[in-house]
């Protein structure tokens, strides 16, 4: 799977951190149903058939070049959510925001990724590929403000205990964005598609990290 996103700015309320659940984070997601509402955006799963117009319409513009998506018909992008949802490990969902949609983003267990060919899978780990759609009009902070209420959504709902993130190493914007929200980079490793910098958020430094803003 990829990580990138078309990074700008920030802006959220802050959450306390919680006590981690027995349930695992890659497993509460498989089997959430619900759909969330955070900071002004509404969370729920994706609906392949339902969505993939829309998605397709956000990956052929330039800016979705990390995606690796640009060139897939809008049948084929179902196909791919759809094997997602099937795949027993992973899910796709999005982000709503007055009622149209806003971002994706896809949430997956490393230890079944090729992500977890690189570094010891730890329990409460759970991998992240975000995706902003186009705003309707520019607003300053946005894209962090997206983020932000995507890594609470993973923390407080999905009971996260670390994030693991994988973009691509040119991706120079998304480091930037991610290195503001808490991660913490470690070392480039070679994927069979990209060379892929690996890089971890706890639930710790996440609130740390968003705390310098108020």
């Amino acid at each position: 799977m990829r990580t990138d996103i078309v990074a700008e700015e920030i802006a959220l309320n802050s959450a306390p951190p919680r006590a981690a659940s027995r349930v695992s984070a890659a497993t509460r997601a498989r089997h959430a149903t619900h759909c969330a509402s955070l900071d002004g955006f509404q969370i729920r799963p994706l609906d392949p058939e339902r969505d993939a117009p829309t998605l397709q319409r956000w990956f052929v513009e330039e800016r979705a070049a990390f995606w690796n998506m640009r060139e897939k018909s809008v049948s084929e992008v179902a196909a791919f959510y759809r094997a997602i949802e099937d795949s027993g490990h992973a899910r796709a969902w999005l982000g709503l925001r007055h009622g149209a949609p806003a971002f994706l983003f896809e949430s997956y267990d490393p230890a079944h990724d090729e992500a977890g060919e690189h570094y010891e899978v730890l329990a409460g780990d759970l991998g992240m590929h975000l995706f902003v759609g186009p705003a309707g009009t520019p607003e300053p902070g946005y894209t962090r403000h997206v983020f932000r209420t995507l890594m609470t959504f993973l923390f407080e709902q999905l009971t996260a205990e670390r994030i693991v993130v994988e973009p691509d190493a040119r991706n120079t914007r998304i480091h930037t964005l991610n290195r503001a929200m808490g991660f913490v980079y470690t070392r480039d490793v070679p994927f069979r598609e990209k060379t892929a910098s690996l890089a971890f958020c706890t639930r710790a430094d996440f609130y740390a990290a968003i705390q310098q803003d108020f």
